[in-house]
């Protein structure tokens, strides 16, 4: 027997050339494997093949081509991990009787035809302005709503101010009259000379636009009743004189 040379029973990794593969699709892909193996059987590694590299590199193409042409170019490249473990588990078992006992095996590159290439570049484009637009879009529609948001609260403060003033202002006017007249009531005057006087006041008083409702009180109602008797008579009442 002539001397072999020795076996390195320590995994090797091994890079085979990019091999054309077509898909269930028809399109030709090309595809980078790397593998990773180890001698286990150093007899059956030099007796059973006469060169394991060469053999696991042509099993590799097979199986890679068995397992491509069953699956959609989409398909092909969203599923690296499930390609490599089909490999793996194929290669493991073929060359189990050489001895060899197959790691790991990873998919380095799936490279589709240019045209497919340029398309796809061209959907992803696409896609990603799409998606721009409706980010902007909905940045858009956030902020409008945003806006709308505060005018119309800042619609509701103005209405609630202007309605608390009106109020205060009323308020205030009704205290007023309210004192004056109470100021009045004690001096004990003439009533048809507060009905008089309350004539003269009205104007001013109609002229807040906070007014919708004016308050006599009972001692000028008397007063202008009083007033309004004298009048069909066709007597001239006068009028007192303060």
């Amino acid at each position: 027997d002539r001397l072999k040379p020795l076996i390195d029973l320590r995994e090797q990794v091994v890079s085979f050339a990019p091999q054309p593969v077509i898909t269930e699709d028809n399109l030709v892909v090309n595809i980078d494997t790397v593998l990773y193996f180890q001698v286990t059987d150093p007899k059956a590694a030099t007796y059973e093949i006469a060169n394991y590299i060469s053999g696991i590199e042509q099993l590799t193409v097979t199986t890679l081509r068995n397992v491509i042409g069953g699956m959609a170019l989409e398909k092909t490249l969203t599923s690296r991990d499930e390609i490599n473990n089909q490999l793996r588990g194929v290669l493991d078992e073929a060359t189990g009787k050489w001895g060899i006992r197959v790691n790991r095996v990873e998919l380095k590159a799936i490279d589709p035809p240019g045209s497919i290439k340029e398309t796809m570049e061209k959907q992803m484009r696409a896609d990603r302005e799409k998606r721009a637009a409706i980010l902007n879009a909905e940045g858009v529609k956030q902020s409008q709503i945003l806006t709308a948001e505060g005018d119309r609260q800042a619609a509701i403060l103005r209405a609630e101010g202007k309605r608390q003033a009106m109020m205060l202002e009323a308020e205030g006017q009704a205290k007023a009259i309210e004192t004056v007249f109470g100021a009045i009531h004690e001096g004990k005057p003439d009533p048809q000379l507060l009905a008089y006087q309350y004539l003269q006041v009205l104007p001013q008083i109609a002229q807040g636009e906070s007014n919708k409702v004016w308050v006599i009180p009972s001692e000028i109602t008397s007063a202008l009743a009083g007033i309004g008797a004298l009048i069909p008579n066709g007597t001239p009442g006068r009028v007192p004189q303060p």
